[in-house]
């Protein structure tokens, strides 16, 4: 049974929250925080298998404490669990970009927590974050299995999930004119899928990614509506490539990366030779929208001579099935993100037990991989 400690200034709140948590008998409350300040005392007395918490509290708030937490070095696998998450996109991001694994929105009104779809959600969250995630079958991989190759000379040990801190970089390269195509469609593009653990992992890869890449990158990071956009934000102002939230239409430029709107399934049209973005309203699948599935499998009829897929930290198998449809009709070359560098191991572990992996590389070696993988103008 997993330990859970539950921080919420709120005695209804935790009354709730307790009764979700403990109708899984996977989890047990062990204790209840009122504040930041009561959390910290018990985290740095004991261990818990993941902490809930929310983020505005007296004393000391829920960024408060993360940041606490970071200057004394006690790690905690941390969900947040605020009213703020609804539209609060910055207040989210910071908290996970201070050691947050994950966040849900939490409704104001405690009686509408009992529904559903914030107890399920929550219930997947911690399953994800404490182990016990149960993979799906995986479907047979057609043709022999790949084997997974680690980095040669690569040191493996002593890895953490912990994104080095980036400089922002004192001048950006200038994007290309939108709709003018400058490179050839048929070589190759970078289709990138992260889910829980993502939005940090990300400012390892994509700010280290050079001005002059060769080919646009797109990415599949699950988050809900009105969070992506800050994000691709957030990535811009860390980054030499242009960053951006991907919109309908938007014509796909070398050194460019496009995030996927929250809410939206992103597919790549080929154009009259261009490709360029285009969304779709189908039902979440794997539990997700946007599903990474989609945006492998709407490659599938490219002209681009090779894709290089990256299968980052996150919970479930999302990206696996869109793989392997893609590895029948295209070449491809899958860059996978090493376990221990992991938040979550359930996307990486899925594209490698169904014997996709060409490569199983630490997170901070992700973006030179891709580099090498596509070259740079």
């Amino acid at each position: 049974m997993k330990n859970i400690l539950l921080v919420d200034d709120s005695a209804l709140m935790r009354r709730v929250l307790c009764d979700i948590i403990e109708s899984d008998k996977r989890f047990r409350v062990q204790d209840r925080a009122v504040n930041g300040l009561d959390a910290l005392g018990l985290l740095s007395r004991k261990t818990y298998d993941a902490v809930v918490l929310d983020v505005n509290m007296p004393q000391m708030n829920g960024l408060e404490l993360l940041k606490e937490l970071q200057k004394r070095k006690i790690s905690a696998k941390i969900i947040m669990a605020s009213t703020d998450t609804a539209d609060g996109a910055k207040v989210t991001l910071d908290a996970l970009e201070l050691g947050a694994l994950d966040f849900i929105h939490k409704p104001t009104s405690a009686l509408d927590c009992r529904n559903g779809t914030f107890s399920q959600g929550l219930l997947r969250i911690l399953a994800a974050v404490t182990d016990l995630e149960e993979q799906p079958p995986m479907p047979a991989p057609s043709g022999p299995a790949a084997t997974p190759k680690q980095g040669a000379g690569r040191n493996m040990a002593g890895r953490t999930g912990a994104a080095p801190a980036v400089e922002k970089p004192e001048r950006k390269a200038p994007a290309p004119p939108s709709g003018k195509a400058v490179y050839n469609p048929g070589t190759q593009i970078v289709a990138l899928a992260s889910s829980t653990g993502g939005p940090k992992a990300l400012q390892s890869v994509i700010p280290k990614l050079p001005a002059n890449l060769k080919v646009p990158v797109v990415v599949v990071q699950h988050m809900p509506p009105g969070f992506t956009a800050s994000l691709a934000e957030r990535l811009n102002s860390l980054s030499e490539v242009n960053v951006k939230e991907a919109a309908e239409g938007d014509v796909l430029m070398p050194g460019n990366v496009y995030i996927a709107m929250g809410g939206k399934h992103l597919n790549i049209l080929n154009m009259s030779g261009k490709y360029s973005i285009h969304y779709s309203d189908e039902p979440a699948r794997e539990g997700v929208k946007p599903c990474a599935n989609y945006m492998y499998e709407s490659l599938m009829d490219s002209r681009f001579d090779r894709i290089v897929c990256v299968v980052m930290t996150g919970m479930g198998a999302d990206g696996t099935e869109g793989i392997q449809h893609l590895k029948e009709k295209k070449k491809i070359h899958v860059i996978v993100q090493e376990a221990s560098t992991c938040a979550v191991y359930g996307m990486p572990k899925s594209a490698v037990n169904a014997g996709l992996a060409d490569q199983v590389v630490p997170l901070e070696q992700i973006a030179l991989e891709i580099t090498t993988n596509v070259g740079v103008k």
